[in-house]
């Protein structure tokens, strides 16, 4: 693990090697060992980032503003609703999606601000904390819904696919009142999942079967707050404490973890062999 620290880290992404941290004020775009390339300012209170098609999303609590690579804003749009309190942000091709913790649905945009829909969950949101997660696997939406302890999936047309997910404290389960709080896809499509209270980021398969856990509370770090995650290629890049670690999973040590006996073809299994 290598780590490069920074000041609070309110969202990061990652994009063509490089990693684009938001705190407070400022956009920091850093190579992928920790060097300082560029920055810029932003607004305070930025809830999460993606960076895509050579463009950074910036959802705030009541809008979003969208910029080039090079700090230059390119068009922003106030929230649908007045009420709103906007938490994650999904990008996907033509539309944006946010979560709204005040308003318990999913705002859908296009992505030159137009309102589209919105999406509500057949289940019923219950979102009693700020761990209304969103993540993009292709054209599938995968969305927490942590009072229900569950990771619930729709369409780009705001269908609803299904869901997974149970509550409790056994490894593939949830546990406390409002888990999970960040979603993140591996490149070959699992679905990470990260947890608070006990902090720890596992891994499912795309139809919600329990791979493993990759990384406990130990290892993180501590705390009981959740840490937000990133996976590129063979690495994760998890952010919390105030730093972004980057964890690289050795064959010799990840075969002797849960990682030796899943059969997926994955990167994080670089070079472990059964």
């Amino acid at each position: 693990m290598s780590s490069f620290g920074t000041d609070r880290i309110e969202a990061f992404d990652l994009y063509q090697g490089k990693l684009f941290v938001a705190t407070l004020n400022a956009i920091s775009i850093y190579d992928t060992s920790g060097n300082l390339l560029d920055n810029f300012p932003v607004a305070s209170q930025v809830r999460d980032m993606v960076v895509k098609d050579d463009q950074i999303y910036i959802l705030y609590p009541s809008h979003i503003e969208l910029y080039t690579l090079a700090g230059d804003l390119i068009r922003d749009w106030e929230a649908c609703s007045e009420q709103s309190d906007y938490c994650s942000l999904a990008v996907t091709s033509g539309y944006l999606f946010a979560t709204d913790v005040a308003m318990k649905h999913i705002a859908q945009y296009r992505d030159d601000g137009n309102f589209v829909r919105f999406i509500q969950s057949p289940n019923g949101f219950i979102i009693p904390s700020y761990s209304f997660g969103i993540e993009s696997i292709g054209e599938t939406l995968y969305c927490s819904n942590p009072g229900r302890h569950l990771v619930e999936s729709y369409s780009v047309n705001g269908e609803y696919l299904g869901a997974f997910g149970k509550p409790g404290g056994a490894p593939g389960l949830f546990a406390g009142c409002c888990n999970p709080v960040y979603i993140a896809h591996s490149p070959n499509g699992e679905i990470i999942t990260s947890e608070k209270g006990n902090p720890c980021i596992s891994c499912y398969s795309p139809d919600g079967q329990f791979r493993s856990i990759l990384l406990d509370k130990q290892l993180l770090g501590g705390g009981k707050t959740a840490y937000d995650v990133k996976l590129n290629e063979d690495k994760m890049y998890v952010a919390g404490n105030g730093m972004v670690s980057v964890f690289h999973f050795d064959p010799l040590l990840a075969a002797h973890t849960a990682c030796s006996d899943c059969g997926v073809s994955c990167p994080l299994r670089k070079g472990i062999t059964i």
